[in-house]
C-alpha cells in the first residue's frame, strides 16, 4: 500500500517495494540525503529507524508514519550506536540495511590553520561513526542472514580539495573501510558498498555556499553537467545497492557526481 499523505510529494507514485520485509537504518535521517533516503527506502516497503542528532529525525518519522521510529543518535559514541542497533531488532525483529550517512563538513582552513579540535570531531563523526556503525550492526546482520551496508563517502574521498583536510581524510577513509568490510564479509551473503555524492543541493551544501546566488551558481558550475545533484538522485543509488537488484555489488565506491570526478 502506499504512505498516502505521509510521504512528501517527492515520494509521492505509487510504492513499488523493492524492500519490502526488510529493516533499515539510516543515519543523518533528519535532512538531505539521509531524509530522502528514508523517505524512499520506506516508501519501498522497509522498515525504519531514522537516526539523527538533531531532533530532526522526529519529523522525518511523522512525513513517514507508520513502520518507522527516530532515534537520537551521536553517531561517534558507541553506546548510541548499540541503542539504536538494539531499537531496530527490538521493534521490528532484525536489521537488513544500514545506511551510514550521517557526516559533517568541519570548518574550513588549510591544513596547518586546521585546529586539532575541528580534525578529531570530524573524524570521529565521518569515519569512527561509519566504523561503529558496522562494527555493531555488522553481527545482527549476520544472525538474519545477510544485508546490504551503505556509507556515504564524497568525492572529497576520491579527490582533493583544498581548506577542508579533515573532511577529504575522513571521507578517503571511509572508501579504503568500506573496501576491506567487504571483502571479510563477501561469503557472508553481507554486501558492504560506498557512495560518493559530488555537489548535492542540501544544508551541508548551502552552508558552503554562504546562501547567496552568487555561492550557488559557483557550486553549480563545478559539475560538468550544469547543475547541482539532489538528495533524491542520491537516495536512488542508495535504494539500489540495499536492494537484491544489486546483489553482485559489493566494495564499490561509486561517484554520483554529474562527471566531476571523469575529468
Amino acid at each position: 500500500m502506499a504512505y498516502s499523505g505521509c510521504i512528501s510529494r517527492e515520494w509521492s507514485i505509487t510504492k513499488m517495494g523493492k524492500l519490502d520485509g526488510k529493516v533499515a537504518i539510516v543515519t543523518g535521517g533528519g535532512s538531505g540525503i539521509g531524509r530522502a533516503t528514508a523517505l524512499l527506502f520506506a516508501r519501498e516497503g522497509a522498515k525504519v529507524v531514522v537516526a539523527d542528532i538533531t531532533g530532526k529525525e522526529k519529523e522525518t518519522v511523522s512525513e513517514i508514519g507508520a513502520g518507522a521510529i527516530a532515534a537520537h543518535v551521536d553517531v561517534s559514541i558507541s553506546a548510541d550506536i548499540r541503542a539504536m542497533i538494539e531499537a531496530a531488532r527490538g521493534n521490528f525483529g532484525r536489521l537488513d540495511i544500514l545506511f551510514n550517512n550521517a557526516g559533517i563538513e568541519g570548518a574550513q582552513a588549510p591544513t596547518a590553520d586546521c585546529t586539532e579540535e575541528n580534525f578529531d570531531r570530524v573524524i570521529a563523526v565521518n569515519l569512527r561513526g561509519v566504523f561503529l556503525g558496522m562494527k555493531y550492526a555488522i553481527p545482527a546482520m549476520l544472525a538474519g542472514g545477510g544485508g546490504s551496508i551503505i556509507n556515504t563517502a564524497s568525492i572529497a574521498g576520491l579527490v582533493g580539495f583544498m581548506n577542508i583536510p579533515a573532511y577529504c581524510a575522513s571521507k578517503g577513509a571511509v572508501v579504503q573501510l568500506t573496501k576491506t568490510a567487504a571483502l571479510e564479509y563477501a561469503t557472508q551473503n553481507l554486501r558492504v558498498n560506498a557512495i560518493c555524492p559530488g555537489v548535492i543541493w542540501t544544508p551541508m551544501v548551502e552552508r558552503f555556499t554562504g546562501g547567496t546566488e552568487e555561492g550557488k551558481a559557483a557550486m553549480a558550475g563545478l559539475e560538468p553537467v550544469g547543475r547541482m545533484g539532489t538528495a533524491e538522485e542520491v537516495a536512488s543509488l542508495a535504494l539500489y545497492l540495499a536492494s537484491d537488484e544489486s546483489g553482485f555489488v559489493t566494495g564499490t565506491a561509486i561517484p554520483i557526481d554529474g562527471g566531476f570526478v571523469a575529468r
